[in-house]
């Protein structure tokens, strides 16, 4: 069975920008492209904001979620910070991904590189009520580290 389609609008901010696009017929999310007026180098520990030359539209109840490439992520030690990073449907500026180079040696992001994918999801609105109490629960307020590992 095939996922509902939603209609994400793009547009492109400089010539040479792609626009996103899904590698597989199962892909859950949508690869974006560097665009680059020239290649970012990325020392070992360094992160930059690398832009993708576009812009979108998404529909009223959903957010984009960027996210890492596993094969950078592996190969290179290169991800995302702030991950998922959000967009929000009324945001209308370029969209830029932070990438940062955890791993051991420079690494190079050139123009048209695929450097992140987008995940296009439902959002949910809450509705905060404050409270005097809270529901128990088997966990309480056990944190970070609770369950041992």
């Amino acid at each position: 069975m095939s996922a509902p389609e939603i209609a994400v609008k793009v547009r492109l901010l400089r010539p040479g920008a792609r626009t996103p696009s899904y590698m597989t017929a199962g892909a859950a999310g949508l690869d974006l492209s560097a665009r680059l007026d020239e290649p970012i180098t990325l020392p070992p520990g360094a992160r930059a904001l690398v832009p993708t030359g576009i812009a979108i539209e998404l529909p009223d109840g959903f957010e984009g979620q960027v996210r890492p490439r596993s094969g950078l992520a592996l190969r290179h030690g290169v991800t995302l910070l702030n991950s998922p990073g959000t967009i929000d449907s009324d945001y209308r500026g370029e969209v830029c991904v932070i990438l940062v180079n955890l791993g051991d040696a420079s690494f190079t992001v050139g123009d048209g590189e695929r450097v992140a994918q987008l995940v296009v999801a439902p959002v949910s609105r809450a509705r905060i009520e404050v409270a005097d109490s809270l529901a128990p629960s088997a966990r309480g307020d056990g944190g970070f580290g609770h369950t041992g590992t």
